[in-house]
């Protein structure tokens, strides 16, 4: 027998009449909605074998279940070789799929219009009139409400999280967590350190964006590819699929109350990255038709909106919502010689997977001491602070490199030694 994907608790084959007569029809007819199996008896060795076929149920008519035990009760989803009961968070997401989430559009009882960044908002806004002045016809007060900026006189959720000061001191746990892991699973180290590194990522969505992406370049290696005469840099996962990826999540993540402490979550280990979100794919995106051309669907229509009108602080939009985020993903991992990404897909969580590039024969990876001593050849003079925010080295991995420089005469200081304000150039 095969259920669909998400259904319930199907126990046809387990209805009996007195007589040795399977009487699965009967016992469908106690789901709700009724189900209607394709039924077949097939002989099998020495007896026979009844196969009660159902096809997956359309969007609309989620979750099926058991009629007297009720929605929460009698809904099932297939798990190896048994059936196991959906939890509430999961019937309500299905639930949810029927129609348009409203999550991002609630008001935020607690915080006021001076929780709102004046720089962000005034950006927002000076678009928005220059795109529509009649919006703004009956005043400031009145346009904001007509844009969803506030509601009741409160933020938007969405407003909030786009153009907020800081959203997490409202809702503490919208955030990102990174994790660096040394090993291929978060319980291959027992003793130790189990987290190479790991930071809580604050702030609202663009600026979370631009400090994920930052921690994934910091943690990550970049190759010399040589091409003819040419070095190339070819990092272990490209930026722009990173961020894309980092984008995607807060964008389309739950945002119902049920996961509202539930964080984006940024998983680092020695063979792959995974950005991970709560809640599954919506509407009728699958991770079958995922990318594909006109399959587009946005949980959080509001919050897609502001998004595209948002800056990062080096310039470039935040998200262009044009179904273009996992093309761009594809596209830049076969540009770094990547396996391309892969998409889990729950009722709980979405996941996207980078496998980390193979070494390719052509290939080089920098020392903290040619890491150096390239930069110092790209610029007149370096501090130590600066190069190691450059290059993501530790501070005594670049002292160490720019020690060996001075030595060999590669290098030299620009001020008087043991001075605060030390900074380093090539030799001339």
């Amino acid at each position: 027998m095969t259920l669909w994907e998400v259904g319930c608790y199907v126990e046809c084959y387990a209805s009996r009449r007195p007589g040795g007569n399977y009487q699965p029809a009967s016992r469908c007819e106690q789901l709700t909605p009724p189900v209607r199996p394709e039924i077949a008896v097939f002989p099998f060795e020495s007896g026979q074998v009844l196969v009660a076929e159902v096809q997956e149920m359309e969007l609309r008519d989620k979750p099926c279940y058991v009629t007297e035990r009720g929605l929460y009760k009698g809904s099932y989803i297939r798990a190896g070789e048994s059936e196991r009961r959906l939890t509430p968070y999961e019937v309500d997401r299905i639930v949810e799929n029927k129609g348009q989430p409203s999550w991002d559009r609630e008001p935020v009882p607690e915080a006021s219009l001076g929780d709102l960044d004046e720089t962000s908002l005034s950006r927002y806004t000076e678009k928005q009139q220059a795109a529509r002045e009649k919006t703004f016809a009956d005043g400031m007060p009145t346009a904001l409400r007509r844009l969803q900026v506030l509601r009741e006189d409160k933020p938007t959720l969405a407003s909030l999280l786009t153009m907020g000061d800081y959203p997490q001191q409202f809702y503490p746990r919208l955030t990102v967590t990174f994790a660096l892991y040394p090993g291929t699973g978060k319980g291959d180290v027992t003793e130790g350190f189990r987290l190479l590194d790991s930071a809580r990522i604050t702030g609202p969505i663009p600026e979370m964006v631009e400090e994920g992406v930052r921690l994934v370049e910091k943690n990550m290696r970049t190759a010399g590819l040589i091409e003819g005469v040419f070095r190339k840099d070819v990092p272990d996962y490209p930026p722009v699929a990173i961020r894309e990826a980092l984008v995607n999540a807060l964008m389309h993540r739950d945002y119902s109350p049920s996961a509202l402490g539930t964080p984006v979550q940024i998983d680092m280990y020695v063979d792959r990255l995974q950005i991970s979100n709560p809640g599954g794919l919506f509407g009728g995106v699958t991770p079958d038709n995922l990318g594909q051309p006109g399959v587009s669907t946005s949980r959080n229509q509001l919050l897609s909106t502001f998004l595209e009108d948002m800056q990062y602080s080096g310039g470039g939009t935040v998200a262009e919502n044009r179904g273009t985020g996992i093309a761009v993903m594809r596209s830049a991992t076969a540009d770094a010689l990547m396996p391309p990404p892969e998409f889990s897909n729950t009722l709980t969580h979405f996941t996207v997977t980078f496998h980390k590039r193979k070494v390719t024969a052509t290939e080089t990876h920098e020392t903290a001491y040619e890491q150096v001593s390239r930069l110092l050849q790209e610029r007149v003079s370096w501090s130590t602070t600066e190069l190691k925010e450059a290059t993501g080295l530790s501070r005594t991995a670049v002292q160490k490199s720019l020690n060996q420089l001075l030595r060999e005469g590669a290098a030299e200081v620009t001020e008087p030694l043991r001075s605060p304000r030390q900074r380093y150039r090539k030799t001339r």
